[in-house]
């Protein structure tokens, strides 16, 4: 058994009590599941499948259904037959794999409101023989793999993109993003350089002993040997240390000193520092021919005339060449001079402290940045053998390769026929990388440095390797002089200190590099001599180390450890031969984040790359593009650098389209040369100078178009956006170009992300400095194509909608303070004309003009601002100022706040203060009145006729929001305007607005839909219901958004709003579909692409073994038992009763609306006003409790969950048209509104009442909306835009919705006048109307489509008819009779996949009773039962069976909802005439929830012999 933990929080492992068990579960998962790592189709790079903008097709105007692109199946989701386990279940068929068969066309559709009655339709189907077809002959599409397939690639998961899960806001700083020292802003260089010598030669210093042999080498001379004086041996031995020193760096000034004395000591010092300034010196001493260093740290020099050995204090020395300074001491006894350094450092020190408090002035010299080398301790003496230097410290430091060769032979235990003079003859310089010699330094560099890097805090790396060449190359060789002098008894020491090195690993590799030279070195000089011709066999050191950094790669970087061969990678970016390879390599690497990049660019990686931009490679341009946009992307302070060389150019060049690129998938690298050109241009008016030029934005305009690929089109708007941000140059050449026209065309985009790109260039496109009219007319332009996009379903869209009118209202303020004021006159007038009239609000049913709307429309057309774009885009902030976001709500606020704090400040102050206090008093005036009781009263039979209008009281008052103003006005003045235009247009009279009442309001219309049928048949049946009281009714907390601030109510408003999208655009995951077939597979980028974050590996949630795999794994196995449990209990429910009682349990409110959730134990339930309660069925236990922000007067209409096959959201629409989505729902702590948009954009002001209706689509991630309108809106969940707008075709309200969940083509409608449409979606909007039934007389309470099952098409009206249909016959199926004569069904209930549905109905009068229901006719086989649930006026649930004959029907079950005081089943304290609420059906198992009108409480029954399920 499975245990179900609820919250989302908690991990839902099997119940066992050892990590062991559940180790073996996800094993035996994984062996079942093997998902295609190749690639994954998702914008937001989760596991399971999710809807790509980029690759969603549109329905085709063809009868063929398009076929969305898809990249791979997702762990945990798909089902042996590809489906997900909703999917299949749904079917609720075997695929076969040999069976084939394509999907039918669209049905034929009806070109009239009255569907024409075709001859060739039979009244009624002939039953099939077995009884078992689906309905509306889907049975052969069905069972069609090829068909299934297509619906396979169509399954995502919806609303878990970037932009939901951070708000479109930029994250916080993550730490790894500082690279604020990579770049070593204090760098020194090394510029002259001291070689004191002090050998005098032919003399033995007093205190050394020399044994015999000894070591004689000076500098790989034999000072003993040579012949001649010892004044010219020492200038051959001087100038050959010169030479040594310059291999290592050539541009420092070199000055040898051969054995000086202490006059000349200090005057070389003194100049070196005089000529150096605040550079680095290098100090050489060779104290070989001078006593040791003294315990105090002097060393020896001479006097002038050679007779006397005269001691230098390191006081001394440190005054004389200051510091920076860099100190090299070969000599015995070294240490001496490390021990006692820092002392006298100190020392002076503390005279400069009291030179400085003495004369703060006084310019001093620093002593304390120096850097020293020593050749062995305190009381160590350097090697004496003879086959090794005198000199051997500094033959390390100077000539490693020499030395090591030297070292490696007499190292070596095995026998070789090579001597120590035949290393030296190894052919080539060091400087050829492609010679033996050259190699052996390029591998030793790599060697060195990758040791260091391992071995070395980060810190001690840069100032030691990355901050000066010269110190670099001694410290480089330096590690190798601990090896060699260690294995010689002397143990080098250095200033800083290092650890040690001596033992690192690839001390081998090194050994094995200069073992394969060797080898190769006779018959290479035998081949210089003469002999046979030999050809060099390079090493594969790099191709082995290449190798392994592969290795590291592809085993995550675990726990983010540096790779040791990352400095390796580097030295090998200087090979062409390996350059493409490990330029690859790097990629991966810096695809792992931006701790990768740091990474990179402090082991120095930058030079490299920049320089790699003047080669004309063709096949390193994509890998460059990926590797600069990556760098760009974490350091964005690289603008100068791409200057030089016009570095830039190569990626504008790039955006060139006419420029190919050797990789299929091209246009996603030039969408990252777009980023990276406008990264160069951000805040960078040189870089925007430079890259200015009308192919830059004839590339970006054309790249727009391309709607194959959302990447490019996204960052080229924000290309654009950065090159004429604050530079009106760019702005000038953008409009001869057409930029801002052709970003506007971007309104409608089906990516969000590129809407916004588009606004945010918009936004930079306002602000040309001379105000001209042409420019004011391109502006305003601008202005007017946007606002369209104030009905966009994504926040971030409006979002930076608003950053735009900030920007717009701050340019033109003048006008819009005229627009303010202009729109309170407005607003008194309007109130006080509702006062005069004596009502609140006009006839909401009439539709025809009265005088005072016309003499309305003449004052407007008075007003100054009337049509302006001003006035309207004043007119769109009121309204967004009650966004359901709040987030775009409290934007738009702040621009109305800082509009209004303006105009009380501007000369029309004194009018517009009188103005909004006749605002308020007459608002506040008006709610006054309206919370007065009724006079009407509930029990009043709602088949009375009524005068439409006459005595009804008004509908209920919109609520009061927070304020506009910040003086503390508790109302705004604009309030009323902005929900007056929201619900009325515009043109009538405002609601009033009125404070919170305890008194019971109730929801009655105006006059009738049409005058042909009783009034009373055209309401819903729910309009006498009262609502909680505000006094008893405890508001719940409100759900915010992620990263939501609340604006403090002190805080001034600034304009214009700043947006953080474009560093949002840097951190969002932006994936691409993989095409591995036209791709090489050695290519770089074949995979995903990426800014920030890690893109090519695969994410955690598909990483087997990881927490998030190993939950979806465990989602996928409980769905598949849910549904393996479930379905063999259908045929039980037509043949058992249902009145086993699971129990009942109070939810605190009256319930209105429930939901079950596919395999969660959640039950959600909405109340009647804006609470939504989160209960475990199963255990009774209430897990949250949120509200659903919708305003007084307002309630839920419909509570779905989405994604269920997951992680499930919870999606809710209320009766003011807004559609909101939760994440977390079950979470108290963790929930947070991911989306809230207004699902109804054009609400008709009437007295029908329906509110929203809506339909979810999990398998085309399509919303469809409907309700108080004259059209069906159809959102697309991907793009969050209203993709299409189906005309309802009636002027009666839309009451309810359904469509073919799985293929999700056909819609069926229900109308408050009783008629049921049919749409086809795959048709043009105009011609989408199919079919059309007019069966039923009244209200349609509920008409739906079974997602399982048979398929069933259900429809149940207010008079209790119920009718099955199917959409081939133009006549219903058969019709039961729910509800006695007279009385009303308020709702309909239908399983998903059982033949089961229940209607509960409401008296009309208390002595009425219930009687049996009938079917009209019966054509079903006898075992498809179908089973009727309907409430009666005894409060009671009946259950009937339909498959015995119409005479001896009985009921099957009678259940009451019980509650606590009752164990009988009867509620003493509520009246038994008072109806059902609301009732459900679990989705799969056989559980019914239901709740009763005036009580809390909600009861759970079950179908006996379905217990388990």
């Amino acid at each position: 058994m499975l245990a179900v933990t609820s919250p989302s929080s908690t991990f839902p492992y099997p119940s066992t009590n050892n990590h062991a068990n559940l180790h073996q579960y996800v094993s035996a998962q994984i062996r079942q599941l093997s998902p295609d790592r190749s690639a994954k189709a998702s914008m937001g790079g989760k596991t399971y499948l999710r809807h790509d903008s980029a690759q969603a097709v549109e329905p085709s105007q063809t009868s063929q259904r398009p076929i969305r692109r898809v990249a791979t199946e997702a762990p945990g989701r798909s089902t042996p037959n590809g489906l997900s386990a909703t999917d299949r279940d749904d079917i609720g068929v075997t695929v076969n794999g040999d069976h084939r068969s394509t999907k039918p066309g669209p049905l034929v559709r009806s070109n009239t409101d009255i569907a024409p009655r075709r001859a060739d339709l039979p009244n009624r189907p002939e039953p099939a023989e077995d009884g078992w077809e689906l309905r509306h002959g889907w049975d052969e599409q069905y069972n069609s793999a090829e068909y299934l397939g297509q619906l396979r690639a169509g399954w995502y998961m919806y609303y878990m993109d970037k932009r939901h899960e951070t708000g479109g806001k930029p994250r916080q700083e993550d730490p790894s993003h500082n690279t604020s020292e990579w770049r070593m802003r204090d760098r020194l260089k090394t510029v002259s350089a001291a070689l004191t010598i002090c050998l005098n030669i032919g003399v033995d210093p007093p205190d050394v002993i020399k044994t015999n042999p000894t070591a004689k080498l000076e500098c790989w001379i034999d000072p003993t040997a040579s012949i001649g004086t010892n004044n010219k041996t020492m200038e051959q031995i001087g100038k050959k240390l010169q030479e040594q020193y310059e291999g290592l760096s050539i541009r420092v000034r070199y000055k040898q000193y051969l054995d000086p004395s202490v006059e000349e000591t200090k005057k070389f010092c003194m100049s070196l520092r005089r000529n150096a300034k605040d550079e680095r010196i290098l100090f050489h001493y060779n104290g070989h021919g001078v006593p040791l260093p003294t315990p105090s740290g002097e060393i020896w020099v001479f006097n002038r005339n050679y007779t006397q050995y005269i001691p230098v204090s390191l006081y001394d020395l440190q005054m004389w060449l200051g510091a920076p300074s860099l100190f090299v001491f070969d000599c015995s006894n070294a240490g001496n001079i490390i021990a006692n350094f820092d002392r006298f450092v100190a020392k002076h020190e503390e005279e400069n402290a009291k030179a400085r408090k003495n004369d703060p002035s006084v310019q001093l010299q620093t002593y304390g940045d120096n850097i020293q080398l020593a050749a062995c301790g305190k009381s160590e003496s350097l090697p004496t053998s003879p086959d090794l230097p005198a000199d051997l410290f500094t033959c390390c430091l100077t000539t490693p390769i020499d030395i090591s060769l030297r070292f490696f032979l007499l190292e070596n235990p095995l026998p070789s026929d090579l001597t120590l003079r035949d290393v030296t003859r190894i052919p080539g310089r060091l400087a050829e990388r492609r010679s033996p010699l050259g190699e052996l330094n390029w591998i030793f560099t790599a060697i060195t440095d990758t040791i260091a890097w391992n071995r070395l805090p980060r810190t001690t790396f840069k100032k030691l390797f990355r901050q000066d060449l010269m110190v670099a190359a001694l410290f480089r060789n330096f590690l190798l002089s601990e090896r060699i002098m260690r294995s010689n008894g002397c143990h080098p020491m250095s200033v800083p200190s290092l650890p040690e090195t001596h033992n690192h690993p690839l001390w081998q590799a090194w050994d094995l590099t200069i073992e394969m030279v060797l080898a190769q070195l006779p018959a290479m000089v035998a081949a210089e001599q003469g002999g046979p011709p030999y050809e060099y066999r390079h090493s594969d050191f790099f191709t082995e180390q290449l190798t392994a950094f592969e290795v590291y790669l592809s085993q995550g970087a675990p726990n983010r450890e540096a790779p040791s061969q990352l400095p390796i990678v580097l030295q090998v970016l200087l090979s062409q031969v390996h350059r493409l390879r490990a330029l690859i390599l790097l990629s991966r690497f810096l695809d792992m984040g931006p701790w990768a990049v740091n990474l990179a660019l402090t082991i120095g990686i930058f030079p490299y790359v920049l320089k790699l931009l003047q080669s004309a490679a063709f096949e390193l341009k994509p890998v460059m593009i990926f590797i600069w946009a990556r760098i760009l992307a974490v350091d964005g302070g690289c603008q100068t650098d791409l200057i030089k060389d016009n570095g830039y150019q190569y990626f504008i060049n790039i955006l060139n389209p006419a420029n190919p690129l050797p990789v299929h998938n091209a246009n996603e690298h030039r969408a990252m040369a777009a980023f990276v050109v406008a990264m160069f241009c951000r805040g960078f008016n040189q870089g925007q100078t430079v890259s200015l030029s009308p192919d830059l934005f004839n590339y970006c305009i054309g790249h727009m178009q391309d709607d194959n690929n959302p990447l490019l089109r996204h960052w080229s708007c924000l290309c654009i956006s950065m090159l004429w941000a604050d530079f009106p140059e760019a702005k000038w050449a953008g409009i001869r170009c057409q930029a801002h026209i052709n970003l506007c065309k971007r309104w409608n985009d089906e990516v969000p992300d590129v809407r916004t790109a588009a606004l945010h260039a918009l936004n930079n496109f306002i602000g040309i400095p001379d105000l001209t009219a042409q420019v004011a007319h391109y502006e305003e332009t601008v202005a007017t194509l946007v606002l369209r996009m104030t009905a966009d379903g994504s926040s971030m869209v409006r979002r930076e909608l608003l950053v735009f009118c900030s920007t717009f209202v701050k340019r033109y303020q003048s006008k819009f303070l005229v627009a303010a004021f202009e729109q309170l006159v407005k607003e008194k007038e309007d109130l006080m004309q509702a006062g005069t009239h004596g009502d609140s609000h006009p006839k909401r049913g009439t539709l025809t003009k009265t005088d005072s709307s016309q003499d309305s429309q003449d004052s407007e057309s008075a007003r100054v601002s009337y049509g302006s774009v001003q006035g309207t885009m004043w007119m769109h902030l009121l309204i967004m100022s009650i966004d359901p976001h709040p987030e775009v709500a409290q934007d738009a606020k702040c621009i109305v706040d800082y509009v209004h704090e303006r105009l009380l400040q501007s000369p029309l102050g004194p009018r517009a203060q009188p103005l909004m206090d006749d605002i308020i008093r007459l608002s506040r005036r008006a709610a006054a009145a309206k919370s007065q009781p009724p006079s009407r009263q509930p029990s009043v039979a709602p088949n009375a006729r009524r005068t439409p209008g006459a005595g009804s009281p008004a509908p209920p008052a919109l609520p009061k929001n927070e304020s506009y103003l910040s003086m503390g006005m508790r109302k705004s003045a604009s309030m009323a305007a902005a929900l007056k235009h929201l619900t009325f247009g515009g043109h009538e009279a405002p609601a009033p607005l009125e404070e919170k009442s305890a008194t019971t309001y109730q929801r009655i219309p105006g006059g009738p839909i049409r005058t042909r049928v009783p009034a009373e048949w055209t309401k819903p049946p729910d309009v006498y219901d009262p609502t909680t009281h505000a006094k008893a009714y405890v508001k719940a907390k409100t759900p915010k958004s992620r990263g939501y601030t609340k604006r403090g109510p002190n805080s001034s408003a600034s304009l214009p709003l700043k947006s953080g999208f474009f560093d949002w655009s840097i951190e969002v995951l932006h994936l691409i579909e993989f095409r591995a077939n036209h791709i090489p597979k050695n290519h770089p980028l074949t995979a995903l692409q990426y800014f920030r974050e890690p893109q090519m590996q695969g994410a955690d949630s598909d990483e087997p073994g990881s927490g998030d795999y190993n939950q979806k794994l465990w989602r996928r196995s409980r769905n598949d038992k849910v549904l393996a449990l479930t379905q063999p209990l259908k045929g039980v429910a037509g043949t058992s009763k249902w009145d086993v009682p699971m129990g009942f349990f109070n939810n605190g409110s009256q319930p209105m609306k429930m939901c079950f959730h596919q395999f969660e134990d959640h039950l959600a339930i909405a109340d009647d006003r804006d609470t939504i309660c989160i209960w475990d069925w199963t255990k009774h236990h209430r897990l949250n409790r949120f509200s659903n922000a919708n305003p007084d007067g307002t309630r839920i209409n419909e509570a779905r969950f989405i994604n269920e096959d997951d992680q499930a959201f919870l999606l809710t629409g209320s009766s003011d048209g807004i559609v909101r989505i939760f994440r977390n729902y079950e979470s108290p702590e963790n929930i947070e509104l991911v989306s809230a948009f207004r699902g109804l954009t054009r609400r008709i002001p009437s007295a029908k009442m329906a509110g929203l209706v809506l339909d979810w689509q999990q398998g085309q991630g399509k919303l469809l909306v409907a309700g108080d309108d004259r059209v069906i809106r159809v959102w697309n969940a991907a793009s969050e835009i209203c993709s299409t707008e189906i005309s309802a075709r009636s002027s009666a309200p839309l009451t309810s919705l359904t469509t073919d969940a799985v293929a999700g083509d056909v819609l069926i409608a229900g109308y408050g006048d009783g008629a049921l449409r049919v749409f086809d979606q795959r048709l043009r909007p105009q011609q989408a109307m199919i079919q059309i039934w007019k069966k039923h007389k009244q209200w349609i309470t509920n008409v739906h489509m079974q997602r399982g099952g048979l398929r069933e098409l259900v429809s149940g009206c207010r008079d209790g008819e119920v009718k099955l249909w199917d959409l081939r016959w133009r006549d219903e199926i058969s019709t039961v009779r729910a509800v006695e004569e007279g009385s009303v069904m308020r709702g309909m209930s239908v399983h998903e996949h059982a033949p089961v549905f229940a209607a509960y109905v409401s008296p009309l009068t208390s002595n009425r009773t219930s009687q049996p229901f009938s079917l009209s006719s019966s054509n079903r086989a006898k075992s498809k039962a179908i089973i009727i649930i309907s409430g009666s006026s005894t409060h009671t649930l009946t259950l009937y069976n339909t498959s015995s004959s119409q005479q001896q029907q009985q009921p099957l079950s009678v259940l009451e909802p019980t509650s606590p005081s009752s164990y009988s089943g009867v509620l003493p304290h509520l009246n038994r005439n008072i109806p059902i609420a609301c009732a459900a059906f679990h989705p799969h198992r056989m559980v019914l929830a239901g709740g009763a009108m005036g009580s809390t409480w909600v009861n759970l029954w079950g179908c006996k012999g379905a217990e388990g399920g």
